[in-house]
């Protein structure tokens, strides 16, 4: 982003660096979690950090808050090395993680003071801060409430208050519409754009509409690796520039003929009924049109054909084919990285 360029958002970026990871590499045991990974973040952006469950997500933010140490590589944060430094760097992030640790037995405005002697902050800042977190959060109405008995949404509110309670320059969010109804992720998703106004803002999550709405830029990372980066509008770009071709035939060992094809870079399943399969396909070549050589295959194995033709790639097709064959848990996903939360929530 050029310097001072306006964002997605209407700020102006001054293009300095509130994020900067240069080769993180983190391990557990035989899996590496994150590898080699680099990235930067300006100040003022919001980064979507976007990948399926198990991509490394979690294990990155955990890096990047301190929770964690990284094996290999550096990070720092506003310019300090989080690793000689804790912290301080601690001190300029507020952090929201997924599964949003909260004590139910209190009312919200004792766990925003506990929050707030946590972080020490003297009986003039807790004063000011309380109302200013309070305020931008949304959380007024069950200030005095038991958090137990508060909405998921109310719950995420709350979360995102103490998160920003000592008016951090940066807040890491991760997963913060997981469990929620749609009817909830929209105001969440308001909440997250309005905060974007005043601070750094990095969240993960694996829902692509979200990022999209919310997000200066994306990064996707697929088995702790960064596979894309860019604008949404970039990305967009990208997934016009690309096909694949629709393959519908009725037979037997279809999937492992074409990927045989020297042709073929990948051959993904997309439906299976009556018999018949239907498959995307993409060429090593985007520039090549292989229906021909689709047809002769086709005929070569007597397979009945149904469909055979070529569509422009979605940025959400994108998505998938960067993050296709994902490994199912990330290494500290026991704790609770990427467990999918329940939906049955009282809607806020």
């Amino acid at each position: 982003m050029p310097k001072n360029e306006e964002n997605k958002s209407g700020k102006q970026s001054d293009q300095g660096i509130s994020i900067s990871a240069r080769g993180v590499t983190k391990q557990f045991g035989s899996n590496i979690a994150v590898n080699n990974v680099s990235f930067d973040v300006h100040r003022g952006e919001v980064i979507g950090f976007l990948g399926p469950n198990g991509s490394g997500k979690s294990t990155t933010m955990r890096l990047i808050t301190s929770y964690y140490t990284p094996d290999t590589g550096t990070i720092q944060i506003e310019g300090i090395d989080n690793q000689k430094a804790d912290k301080a760097t601690r001190g300029m992030i507020g952090y929201l993680p997924e599964n949003n640790p909260l004590y139910g037995d209190l009312l919200v405005h004792q766990y925003l003071n506990y929050v707030a002697d946590l972080r020490g902050l003297t009986k003039a800042d807790r004063k000011a801060n309380l109302e200013m977190a309070v305020t931008e959060t949304g959380i007024e109405e069950v200030f005095y409430k038991p958090i137990s008995t508060c909405s998921k949404g109310y719950r995420q509110r709350t979360g995102l208050a103490g998160a920003i309670l000592h008016q951090p320059k940066i807040l890491i969010m991760d997963e913060p519409t997981e469990g929620l109804d749609p009817n909830q992720r929209v105001p969440i998703r308001e909440l997250i754009r309005k905060m974007g106004t005043e601070r750094t803002v990095m969240l993960s999550t694996h829902v692509l509409q979200e990022v999209e709405e919310v997000c200066d830029r994306l990064l996707i990372i697929r088995k702790g690796v960064i596979v894309e980066e860019g604008t949404p509008a970039e990305l967009r770009g990208r997934a016009r520039s690309q096909s694949y071709f629709v393959l519908e035939v009725e037979g037997n060992g279809v999937r492992s003929a074409v990927e045989a094809m020297d042709i073929v870079r990948d051959v993904a399943p997309v439906g299976q009924s009556n018999g018949r399969g239907r498959y995307h396909i993409t060429a090593t070549d985007p520039d090549m049109d292989i229906r021909p050589e689709l047809y002769k295959l086709v005929k070569q194995h007597d397979w009945m054909l149904w469909e055979l033709h070529e569509e422009d790639v979605s940025l959400s097709e994108l998505f998938a084919t960067l993050t296709r064959d994902e490994i199912s848990d990330e290494a500290d996903n026991s704790t609770s990285s990427d467990t999918p939360s329940d939906l049955n929530q009282e809607q806020e």
